[in-house]
């Protein structure tokens, strides 16, 4: 495979970045997040929506949505008050996918408990960051290390987390080698400026320092562009691919995840070249794809 120009590929990219961008919201659970205009709503929200970031888009928006409802206007003074037993009744009958009501009262203990440590989930998770660190890596890895330490015993006996507990699939660590798809992609709400589709609550994270939040359609993607070398989809080739990206934007590599995740949810890029579908794609140029 034969490298494609960095100046090129830049191009391509910019132009990716223009085109798919706030108009898009509704295909991505950022929307949620965004109705909110204080920061700490947009955390707590944000947690959510990005844990359960996983499945069709319809039943993602649809899960979301019926938290939200429960939430009310303020979600943040929602989890700050919010008690396991009524917990319990309010989500009676919540299943997402594999997860159910279990694992999200828990992630909801979880919060306000960062919340009332911390002052706020952002000042929790900077307890292990550094603007030392060359990525996030280590930041994320502390974080959920020290969210799972947290009290758990209101949903399991003794306050021992099972190994196979539900909660610990919102909570995936660096460590693991799991590309951390869903946090990467609270990092990217929470960290980048806001532009309309990102929304900049965090000041004290530089954005240089994301890892992409790579999924199947954005390392298929990211494999055309010639961006990994990599097979398989894990941490390592979140940090590959981010590596690349930072060569072209060192101040903010990932932010063309959205447009290009966009092509995966959209169906607009094939497995297989497709007269139709690539006439209209902006990667055409600087795709591999055969």
């Amino acid at each position: 495979m034969s490298e494609i120009p960095r100046a090129e590929l830049k191009t391509c990219l910019d132009q990716l970045y223009d085109r798919y961008g706030a108009s898009f919201l509704d295909t991505d659970p950022i929307c949620f997040p965004r109705r909110y205009p204080d920061g700490e709503d947009r955390e707590v929200i944000g947690l959510l929506a990005s844990a359960l970031a996983y499945g069709r888009v319809a039943q993602i928006q649809s899960s979301v949505a019926r938290l939200v409802t429960l939430m009310g206007e303020h979600p943040a003074d929602f989890v700050r008050s919010f008690e396991p037993p009524a917990g319990r009744r309010l989500l009676r009958g919540f299943v997402h996918r594999f997860n159910d009501a279990r694992d999200v009262g828990l992630l909801l203990h979880y919060m306000r408990q960062m919340m009332e440590g911390a002052g706020s989930i952002g000042a929790f998770f900077a307890r292990g960051y550094s603007p030392a660190h060359d990525d996030v890596g280590e930041a994320l890895s502390s974080f959920v290390a020290r969210a799972l330490a947290l009290d758990c015993s209101p949903y399991y006996s003794r306050g021992r987390l099972p190994a196979l507990a539900g909660v610990r699939f919102f909570l995936p660590s660096p460590r693991d080698g799991s590309t951390c798809k869903r946090m990467n992609l609270f990092l990217r709400w929470m960290v980048r400026p806001d532009d309309g589709v990102d929304l900049g609550v965090w000041r004290h994270v530089s954005p240089s320092q994301l890892i992409i939040p790579l999924d199947t359609h954005v390392s298929r993607i990211a494999s055309y562009l010639g961006l990994t070398r990599r097979r398989t989809v894990d941490w390592k080739m979140a940090e590959e691919v981010t590596c690349r990206l930072r060569q072209i934007d060192p101040d903010d590599p990932v932010k063309y995840d959205f447009a290009l995740c966009r092509l995966g949810i959209l169906d607009a890029c094939p497995r297989r070249r497709d007269p139709i579908k690539c006439a209209g794609c902006g990667l055409l140029a600087v795709c591999t794809l055969s």
